[in-house]
């Protein structure tokens, strides 16, 4: 080493830019949930055995509470480039979750992609939710976001009645959830204005219903492999 570059000492730290922290990943405190309902058994279902051993089980169907700013860390930044199509905002376990009503998405998903500020390029998929005492908002679809340029992730949620489970495609704005809305509508009925080929993709194309649903029967429907059929759950054996 040089006595210039000894004199000089040892070079100046370089200043990391902060961190945005998202709130701690903490449970919501006791009582500070909305009830939707009450589950009995360990699936909800009714008119057909319960073979999981829990059959007696009575539980709340709980939802976690509207949350107020401000929120903390970069959710109050995406919160302030949705707004005002927000009807309300959810944190709950660190995660935060965007109220949205079904008219509004395709502008929040415009936004999501398009806003400088928010630069969320990939829409992970949708995955549809069955409350069934939710009066007026049975069903729910949920969208997962993803930033890769600021990583962040967020969920926006949209409710709709199940006398009327229109929503619009997300197709035009983000492709790649082609098939996870062809799973939701196969799986929960949510039928999706605008997608360009809506048709089951699981289930065969006359499978009467949707499995997914609270509603649906666990059971009752015999499956046949090659030859063999397999009863009911509720018909296999006795829990008495």
């Amino acid at each position: 080493m040089t006595d210039e570059k000894k004199a000089a000492g040892p070079a100046p730290a370089v200043e990391q830019p902060a961190v945005e922290q998202s709130p701690e990943n903490v449970p919501a405190p006791t009582g500070e949930v909305r009830p939707i309902g009450e589950r009995h058994g360990m699936f909800g279902v009714k008119g057909t055995g319960d073979t999981s051993g829990y059959g007696g089980l009575v539980a709340p169907v709980v939802y976690p509470p509207a949350a107020e700013r401000p929120y903390g860390g970069w959710f109050d930044v995406v919160a302030d480039g949705l707004d005002p199509l927000i009807d309300s905002v959810v944190i709950h376990r660190g995660e935060i979750t965007f109220h949205i009503a079904p008219d509004n998405l395709i502008a929040a998903a415009k936004l999501l992609r398009d806003d400088p500020k928010l630069r969320f390029e990939l829409c992970a998929g949708v995955s549809g939710v069955h409350y069934p005492a939710d009066t007026g908002r049975e069903l729910h679809a949920v969208y997962s976001f993803l930033s890769m340029t600021f990583n962040r992730r967020i969920r926006v949620e949209v409710s709709v009645p199940d006398a009327d489970p229109h929503l619009p495609s997300l197709c035009p704005v983000y492709p790649a959830v082609d098939w996870h809305e062809r799973e939701a509508y196969d799986m929960f009925g949510i039928i999706f204005d605008g997608h360009p080929a809506l048709t089951r993709i699981l289930m065969p194309d006359d499978w009467p219903g949707f499995p997914q649903r609270k509603d649906y029967p666990l059971g009752g429907i015999p499956v046949e492999y090659k030859g063999g059929t397999i009863p009911p759950p509720d018909q296999r054996r006795s829990y008495s």
